[in-house]
């Protein structure tokens, strides 16, 4: 079985990778520059999701296609023209990456590009399976300045919180789909085994760094203008317009998805304690 993975050099598909050589599959990744630094036994196709020809070359050979493609203003086009190829390739498989509630988050640009997505995906007659995972943990391993010089705690999670999850489960989970029977058709929403708030998470800092964290709130005009200082304008936006989500719609786990999720990879999915410990640990390496 031969797998090409997209976004395969990024925080969660490099993870997909990690956990696809450890079943022994033949794993090729769309990279944009030739040279682009893969691990061992991994094969390069340069090219470009915007570039029909580029991705019909990538996946001539491949049986199966991981899509994960970046938050853009042309995300749906990238996403559909992958996945129409997948399609007039005949591939036996895809393992689509969307995000938990997606439907609930249509004025979202890019969760509105991710249910389009999927909406094709269910049109036709590839074999798919949806992974919807939820805000990552590893997002937060950015934060080292702000939580470790200003003592704040700065994603507007609010009072109510969501059920972040490890990237490194949602790799197993997207490894199982993709090399075990039985998940086609399957949508599978990729939830921790805590509702976190913004106040909670900022305890298990505190905890973690031995000194006060605070939460910082949810202003979401003076979040979206922070943002601004780092991003471009239209993601900025797009951000503040997902953790507005957050707040009025919910994002905690829905019933029965955390036992759906330990029953995927044979355990418990990973705690936020234990990212924070370790994230810390590998902070005081450095």
């Amino acid at each position: 079985m031969k797998v090409l993975v997209t976004g395969g050099t990024g925080r969660v598909g490099s993870e997909v990778v990690k956990e696809l050589q450890k079943r022994d599959v033949a794993i090729r990744v769309l990279v944009r520059k030739e040279g682009t630094a893969l691990p061992d036994g991994v094969e390069a196709a340069v090219g470009d999701l915007l570039d029909p020809v580029s991705v019909q070359k990538a996946l001539d050979g491949v049986d199966k296609l991981y899509l994960l493609n970046a938050v853009t203003p042309d995300e749906l086009t990238q996403g559909l023209i992958a996945y129409d190829l997948a399609k007039k390739s005949k591939l036996s498989h895809i393992v689509y990456h969307s995000v938990f509630r997606v439907e609930h988050f249509k004025d979202v640009p890019h969760f509105a590009s991710k249910l389009a997505i999927e909406s094709a995906l269910r049109e036709f007659d590839l074999p798919f399976t949806i992974i919807r995972p939820n805000y990552f943990f590893q997002n937060d391993a950015s934060l080292k300045d702000a939580l470790t010089g200003g003592g704040v705690y700065p994603m507007p999670l609010g009072p109510e919180g969501i059920s972040a999850v490890d990237i490194r489960d949602i790799a197993e989970a997207t490894a199982i789909a993709l090399t075990q029977d039985g998940h086609h058709g399957k949508t599978y929403n990729l939830n921790g085994p805590d509702v976190l708030s913004g106040p909670k998470i900022a305890s298990i800092w505190s905890a973690e760094l031995g000194r006060s964290i605070r939460y910082a709130g949810h202003d979401m005009d003076a979040f979206e203008k922070q943002t601004r200082e780092r991003a471009p304008s239209w993601s900025a936006f797009d951000i503040r317009m997902m953790f507005q989500g957050y707040l009025e719609r919910g994002f905690a786990a829905e019933k029965g998805d955390l036992a759906t999720l330990t029953a995927l990879l044979g355990h418990a999915p990973r705690s936020y304690e234990d990212f924070a410990r370790e994230t810390v640990l590998e902070w005081r390496k450095q």
